[in-house]
């Protein structure tokens, strides 16, 4: 068994630690249906090695088909679609081959979710510890956010449970031992951790909603003039200012500032991670002058 082989058999299945819903009839149908197919697999791949093809090789119907290739296909979905778009079934028509030589690389849904967080985990790749826990701390979130946006259908299992995988189990390896020799109990070090996960996750979840709502906009104002437009803005803060109950609102109206503004993505991004960074800064001082 390689290396890779014993690390996958470390992680437990996902719906022990991602059940947002319970298990219904449907989800156990479906279990069983997959546990059928992939013992049935199992029979085929036994009578295919003891012939003496050898382990680690496909009847050549199945050649050229990867367990990279369903991940990739399954993760394209997710990113366009939702997870609730991934089926087996959907997969194989999109690679153009039957459902059941899936089941010769991926024994079931459950496990092909886990590999496509893995996939995501390989693409933020926390940096080895270099001694500098504050540049170490802000590529991780930098990583996350990018990869959040690339797949926005991840957020809901990121930053949530133990290791689902070993990628995932890499990230979190390397980013406690960046704050290692800090002084720092477990608690402290994975609160700091969790914190951070939290507010990358959120800050992701806002650029998505503020990605949505331009774009919605922009197809509203393909219907509009540029002074019809402005006419509707100029209208909103004329009756913001003439009510006389937001003169905070007012202000910042008048200062023609808009917190939304997708160019600002960035820097909103980078100013709320530092003052997160500085207030960890300010904990791990605390808890080196701690009696």
């Amino acid at each position: 068994m390689s290396d890779d082989e014993e690390d996958e058999e470390l992680f437990l299945p996902l719906r022990l630690f991602y059940g947002g819903r319970s298990f219904t009839p449907r989800d156990r149908r479906e279990w069983h249906h997959e546990r059928m197919i992939a013992e049935r697999v199992n029979r085929h791949r036994e009578q295919w090695e003891a012939r003496g093809q050898g382990p680690g090789r496909t009847p050549g119907r199945m050649r050229g088909l990867s367990r990279a290739d369903i991940v990739d296909v399954a993760v394209a979905i997710a990113d366009a679609e939702g997870t609730e778009a991934v089926s087996m079934r959907r997969i194989a028509r999109d690679l153009r081959v039957g459902a059941m030589s899936l089941y010769w690389h991926v024994e079931s849904k459950e496990e092909l979710h886990q590999l496509m967080l893995d996939t995501v985990q390989a693409e933020i790749e926390a940096p080895a510890p270099s001694g500098d826990w504050r540049t170490d701390l802000a590529a991780y979130a930098s990583n996350t956010r990018a990869a959040l946006l690339r797949h926005p259908w991840a957020i809901d299992f990121l930053n949530t449970g133990p290791p689902s995988g070993p990628n995932d189990a890499r990230n979190a390896e390397r980013l406690i031992g960046a704050l290692n020799g800090l002084g720092l109990d477990a608690k402290t070090t994975m609160w700091i951790l969790s914190t951070l996960g939290t507010y990358v996750t959120g800050a992701a979840v806002r650029e998505i909603q503020e990605l949505r709502w331009h774009r919605s906009r922009e197809e509203t104002a393909a219907e509009m003039t540029e002074e019809e437009l402005d006419e509707l803005r100029q209208e909103f803060a004329e009756r913001i200012r003439r009510s006389g109950r937001y003169p905070n609102l007012s202000k910042i109206i008048d200062e023609d500032f808009d917190p939304d503004a997708p160019e600002q993505r960035d820097d909103r991004f980078w100013f709320g991670l530092g003052c997160l960074l500085d207030g960890f800064a300010a904990a791990i001082a605390a808890a080196r002058t701690a009696p």
